[in-house]
């Protein structure tokens, strides 16, 4: 099954902005979550321990691995798992 990337992000935010280059540089499709557009997406952040973005989710089958903050090596490590 191939990995489903979910990132929760804000427009004022850098490191979100680099993480995105960088998921599209190695074509890497992913589903973008704007916390500021949408209250629920901000609900889940929370929920999911974080108090900053970007906050990342890859779902492989039944396994979910979330990143928080721009880490570019735990990201190709989760990601090359695929």
């Amino acid at each position: 099954m191939k990995q489903k990337v979910i990132i929760y992000t804000q427009e004022t935010c850098p490191p979100c902005f680099a993480e995105k280059e960088w998921l599209t540089s190695k074509q890497i499709p992913f589903e973008e979550r704007d916390i500021r557009k949408n209250p629920q997406y901000m609900n889940k952040v929370i929920d999911l321990g974080a108090s900053a973005t970007p906050v990342t989710v890859i779902i492989d089958g039944e396994s979910k691995n979330v990143v928080l903050g721009f880490n570019q090596d735990e990201l190709e490590s989760l990601l090359q798992q695929g």
